[in-house]
């Protein structure tokens, strides 16, 4: 009986000091989650706040529900938008992919010269600012001003123009590909490194050549940093904005304000004062966004299993 008391006065002695150091790893991640809901949270929910009012010039704001969501879901811009950046992704991811794919295997093959620096050279583009790297290539796709336009006169030749309407999209890729690629190839690359070396050296002994070890092992090592690295793009792709909106100042007629759902949000908002349909056009791009990326997850998940 004497060392049962014993026991529950131990226990409820121990109670306060297991609730204070509860809140232990509250203090660690509190400052974290501060800055998260006052930058992420915030604004969505703000933004949903928008999305459900509506501003005139006569009567003022108004709330309308869910009029805005079915005014966005039927335009026509929007759409238009949407298709082009789905067309963007579906081209440009597989060919950045790709080759971040074979950087990776070609300098973890151990056979590349100066692996180190190569390494370097491929990630050093994903350092520029995409404003800048922007610049850069906008000023060499001009047919009057850059290099193409240079090329023109030394050549005496007329070479397509990459920021014509036809050729601008595939220019945006060129340009996303060149940031993005040593990026992946960086998640790719250290996904290899991880593979146990003996697998290798197993597959070497029984007469496997490079290509057998890249297709037995190494690409089934990457299965889920490639699913990783696809995700990731398929996000930016459909957040696709800031090379459009600097290349739009110097291709204005192959450029439209609604040219992506992003661009058509920021002209909305910005040039003409519609913030609360603006911010539904973002809510509804960020549902179809988290929507793609979660059907290529479960796609990738499946297929891993």
């Amino acid at each position: 009986m004497a060392s049962a008391g014993l026991a529950s006065v131990t226990a409820l002695d121990r109670a306060p000091a297991r609730r204070r150091r509860s809140w232990v790893g509250w203090r660690f991640v509190g400052p974290f989650m501060t800055v998260f809901a006052l930058v992420f949270l915030a604004p969505i929910g703000y933004s949903l706040y928008l999305s459900v009012f509506r501003t005139r010039l006569v009567g003022g704001t108004t709330f309308v529900g869910a009029d805005n969501y079915v005014k966005a879901l039927s335009d026509p811009q929007f759409w238009s938008g949407f298709g082009r950046v789905a067309l963007f992704l579906a081209v440009q991811v597989p060919i950045m992919l790709f080759l971040a794919l074979l950087v990776a295997l070609v300098i973890d093959s151990g056979r590349l010269h100066g692996a180190g620096f190569f390494r370097i050279s491929v990630f050093l583009p994903y350092a520029v600012p995409a404003v800048v790297a922007t610049l850069i290539w906008g000023f060499m796709y001009g047919n009057r001003f850059g290099l193409v336009g240079n090329l023109n006169e030394m050549l005496g030749v007329t070479l397509p123009d990459p920021l014509s309407l036809d050729l601008i999209l595939a220019s945006i890729g060129n340009i996303v590909t060149w940031e993005f690629v040593g990026y992946n190839m960086l998640i790719l690359y250290s996904a290899l490194r991880v593979v146990n070396p003996s697998l290798y050296e197993a597959a070497e002994m029984d007469g496997a050549g490079q290509v057998r070890i890249v297709t037995a092992i190494k690409l089934p090592a990457l299965r889920g940093p490639l699913l990783i690295a696809t995700i990731f793009s398929i996000i930016g792709s459909f957040q696709l904005f800031n090379e459009p909106r600097i290349l739009k100042t110097m291709a204005p007629n192959s450029i439209t304000t609604y040219f992506t759902p992003n661009l058509y949000a920021y002209s909305l908002s910005f040039a003409g004062q519609q913030y609360n349909y603006a911010a539904t056009v973002a809510i509804v791009m960020g549902v179809l966004t988290m929507v793609v990326a979660y059907l290529v997850q479960l796609r990738g998940a499946r297929k891993a299993g």
